[in-house]
């Protein structure tokens, strides 16, 4: 009986269901413009980074190794990461197109 009392609204308030939804739409619309959208905004980028590699382009995979693409193909790249040694990579191995980068030695 007295949990029954407890949740019953005071007298002489209307109960408006609106109000009792607004503080979980507000930290759904939150979530999803600062942790959503910028996660899909990424993922986008990338993929049209890896669909753009070309022949010619310098660039680092994740595992660290920084090699000239010879070939690529629909799911692979084939590396040249020394004079006369190819590697076969994943397209999503690779993280950052270096072509723009200064030369070091």
């Amino acid at each position: 009986m007295m949990n029954i009392i407890l949740m019953m609204q005071p007298e002489g308030q209307d109960a408006n269901p609106w109000m009792s939804f607004l503080p979980l739409l507000l930290i759904i619309v939150v979530f999803y413009f600062f942790m959503i959208r910028p996660q899909v905004k990424r993922q986008k980028e990338t993929r049209q980074f890896r669909e753009s590699l070309s022949k010619g382009d310098k660039v680092v995979t994740t595992g660290g190794i920084y090699g000239k693409i010879v070939e690529v193909k629909e799911t692979t790249i084939i590396l040249e990461i020394a004079k006369d040694v190819q590697i076969k990579v994943d397209k999503n191995g690779i993280i950052k197109d270096m072509s723009d980068a200064p030369q070091q030695r």
